[in-house]
């Protein structure tokens, strides 16, 4: 299939935002008298970890961003002021110039995707799927609204939101951040979004509280055979009527920046497809705003690298985003394209001037230093009242009962109920990915100031209803409740950490599983609470609860759970279930091979599946089956005492291997050098595997160990692909002690010549001296909170 659009099938779009004259004249005068300097600058976006405010008093970039693990100190848990303040510093640099040539203020980018998350005390919002099983447009408009307001407070101007994915296979890693995987949904909620966060054309847009978004990303990242950064391969109508609907009501709502996929479209990086960047986009669909590259995504394009990319900009891109240490060479290059010819100069500049356009509506060059706008400082906004009230209807409005046998729900308020599950008091799990931390991990409920949990909701609601609620994670009890609620589900991640093989919940651990049935045996009534950012295969969970509810990711707002199954004092429903699945569910783990567009899919649950307390309806036993899948995460090196699947564990020599308990029996290795020459432990797989998704995303290689005797000579852990191998020094992180873990980032290893694209070995530890090291865990995640290094020496 061709990779080449076709401008004339796809839609004019009824803009609503039509061009300003007074605009256009500001911004033609403001290029006009712009360097070439000046110019390239504009199309530059640095991360905050790769940049400091001194650097824009000679580079006039166009913009910085936060990236998934960036913040002020390099403190993920830093207080809004913080954030404020770094802005401020940014902004001082950025307009600080004497040689006379225009000022063009910077504007700061963030992933405000379920509410301001980054920022501690913010409010958080469910996923996006679970607001797709709202069916509340207007809703999302307020939600959208609420989050602009609270990133604004931080003064931050521009949030990388919406996704409109429509997502075709459930087992990609951004499921939960796709409204639908049916296109009218997602249509019908793109363009609330963006008015909720830029305002409404003609009445609030852009005015003070309301931020830039991005609409992404474009196009047909929901397509890719559930592979993040993957390849769709679909006939151009199927991209076009499907991938692209989020579009079709995005733009014409005014939508001022639009991010390029890091996926293909038939084997082409959308970064880098003109047909659709500058043909389908900007001429045929009238878009006039900027493009905005994602996370290093240019260098993917065929023939460039992270710090040289004209193809991308001459295709239709505007502005790279740009993380690493080289972003002076990209710019480097870019200049010097550009004086070529290589980059026409009719291209850049019309890039800086869709620029320079987003400025000046969003009002940048009048709004002053960040901490002097409206809305700006105003941290009391940030968890209002008013905001999580609207969270916590998304949550009893998101909520799907799947299942209610002997009716079940709702409880009564005078009930003895037992809370149980790792989900119960856990706001990091019910939040998700992208909950202060890019990946949603290393957080606690402490640092959720303005959250509730769902275990907390519930308390409260019983207490109130004159019952009595415990809180036991293991399900334990000294007297036996009237009724168990368990909350579990999948642990937080982020994009292609995400990414799984099959859709079974849960194939390594059925802990949960146990603790179902557990109560269940004990003739306790059981409603499963369960958390999750896309469908799953639950058919042993379902059969072993009486009720089942899909919770999705709600948020920091768990009350709202409580809001929905405990029945008002009258006995009767206080709010019934409203939420429709907005995602279909599948019947068998292995069901992701079947289109969910084909007349032959036959789901567990069908879209708009979802039962109401006035609906009687009995769930039959469900097949509990699990057909062999070869597949595996590659990332999972060695986990619960197996290495990953199509791999071995190779030592020998001087170096003896056996098992040793842990969590688990013989969940660990034990690894033994005698000294007596040079020993390698090491992962060796069968066919090479490509980590440069997981490279460019900043990922480790991450090992939980225990020293039991210190080494003797130097060690070294490693990688290598067919030709060579790389190393980094461990020894001063081997002393005898408890378990811990070290993470040394992928890039410590490419920066050292390794083809990430063909590794063979991904884990090698070596010494030619003696030392004893107990193994629990080798994978390639993002490494938990703290400084990571290059190895320790």
């Amino acid at each position: 299939m061709s990779s080449v659009a076709h401008p004339p099938q796809w839609p004019v779009l009824p803009l609503k935002r039509q061009r300003d004259p007074k605009v256009e004249a500001r911004v033609e005068a403001l290029l006009g008298k712009m360097s070439i300097e000046d110019k390239v600058g504009q199309l530059l976006q640095v991360d905050i970890a790769s940049i400091t405010p001194k650097d824009l008093e000679t580079y006039k970039l166009g913009s910085i961003l936060n990236g998934g693990n960036s913040a002020p100190n390099n403190d993920e848990l830093a207080p809004a002021a913080e954030w404020l303040n770094l802005f401020d510093a940014f902004y001082d640099a950025s307009v600080k110039r004497s040689d006379g040539r225009p000022v063009v203020p910077v504007i700061w980018g963030t992933d405000a995707v379920h509410g301001a998350n980054n920022i501690v005390g913010a409010t958080l919002f469910p996923h996006n799927i679970g607001l797709g099983a709202m069916r509340d447009p207007a809703l999302i408009k307020r939600i959208g609204a609420a989050t602009a307001a609270e990133t604004a407070a931080t003064g931050i101007d521009w949030s990388f939101a919406p996704t409109v994915a429509v997502v075709q296979d459930d087992r990609w890693g951004r499921t939960y951040e796709s409204y639908s995987e049916d296109p009218t949904i997602v249509a019908a909620y793109a363009g609330q979004m963006v008015e909720g966060i830029q305002g409404t054309v003609g009445q609030d847009f852009m005015k003070p509280g309301h931020v830039i978004s991005s609409v992404k990303h474009f196009l047909g990242d929901g397509g890719t055979g559930g592979r993040d950064q993957g390849d769709t391969r679909v006939p151009e109508a199927v991209l076009r009527d499907v991938h692209a609907a989020g579009y079709l009501t995005a733009l014409p709502a005014g939508a001022l920046t639009v991010m390029p996929s890091f996926s293909s479209w038939n084997g082409e990086k959308m970064t880098g497809n003109k047909s659709l960047l500058t043909e389908v986009l900007k001429e045929r669909m009238g878009f006039d705003g900027f493009t905005i590259g994602d996370w290093n995504a240019h260098g993917q394009v065929t023939g460039c690298t992270n710090e040289d990319c004209a193809p991308a900009i001459n295709a239709g891109l505007d502005m790279f985003m740009y993380s690493g240490p080289g972003w002076k060479q990209l710019y480097a290059n870019t200049l010097r394209e550009a004086k070529d010819g290589t980059i026409p100069a009719t291209r850049l500049d019309d890039a800086v001037r869709r620029i320079l356009r987003v400025k000046v509506i969003a009002g940048t060059f009048d709004a002053g230093r960040p901490s002097s706008r409206p809305t700006a400082g105003k941290f009391a906004l940030l968890g209002a009242p008013e905001h999580r009230a609207v969270a916590r209807q998304a949550v009893r409005e998101s909520l799907v009962l799947l299942k209610n046998n002997g009716n079940v729900l709702p409880l009564k308020p005078s009930a003895n109920i037992l809370v149980a599950g790792r989900g119960a008091d856990n706001i990091g799990q019910q939040a998700g990915g992208w909950s202060i931390t890019w990946q949603g991990t290393d957080v606690t409920n402490k640092d959720f100031p303005n959250g509730q949990s769902i275990w907390s909701g519930i308390d409260q609601a019983v207490r109130a209803g004159g019952g009595k609620a415990m809180l036991a994670v293991d399900g334990t009890y000294a007297a036996k409740p009237d009724v168990a609620i368990v909350v579990f589900g999948e642990t937080p991640y982020a994009e292609f950490t995400g990414d799984r093989p099959t859709l079974e919940y849960s194939p390594d651990d059925k802990s949960d599983l146990a603790l179902l049935k557990k109560l269940k045996a004990a003739g306790i009534p059981v409603v499963a609470v369960f958390l999750s950012g896309r469908p799953l295969w639950v058919n042993p969970e379902l059969n072993a609860a009486d009720a089942f509810v899909a919770a999705f990711l709600p948020g920091t707002e768990g009350g709202g759970v409580a809001d929905v199954l405990i029945a008002g004092k009258d006995g009767r429903p206080a709010n019934d279930f409203r939420g429709k699945l907005s995602f279909s569910w599948p019947k068998r783990l292995d069901q992701y091979v079947l289109n969910k567009r084909d007349a032959g899919y036959d789901p567990l649950f069908p879209i708009g599946y979802g039962l109401t307390y006035g609906a009687t309806s009995t769930l039959a036993k469900l097949d509990e089956s699990r057909p062999a899948v070869s597949a595996g995460d590659q990332n999972a090196l060695f986990v619960r005492g197996r290495v990953v699947a199509g791999a071995r564990f190779n030592s020998g020599g001087p170096l003896a291997q056996t098992r040793t308990d842990r969590s688990a029996q013989e969940d660990s290795l034990r690894l033994v050098w005698n000294g007596k020459g040079n020993g390698e432990a090491a992962i060796e797989q069968a066919t090479p595997i490509d980590v440069t998704r997981e490279t460019n995303g900043q990922l480790s290689l991450i090992v939980d160990y225990r020293v039991t005797a210190a080494p003797s000579a130097p060690v070294t852990l490693g990688m290598a692909d067919p030709a060579k191998s790389a190393t980094v020094p461990l020894n001063g992180g081997l002393t005898k002690g408890d378990w811990t873990t070290i993470a040394v980032p992928l890039r410590c290893f490419a920066d050292q010549g390794l083809n990430m694209k063909t590794i063979v070995k991904p884990f090698a530890l070596a010494t030619s001296g003696t030392l004893s090291i107990d193994v629990s865990a080798i994978r390639i995640g993002s490494a938990p909170a703290g400084p990571v290094r290059c190895g320790v020496k």
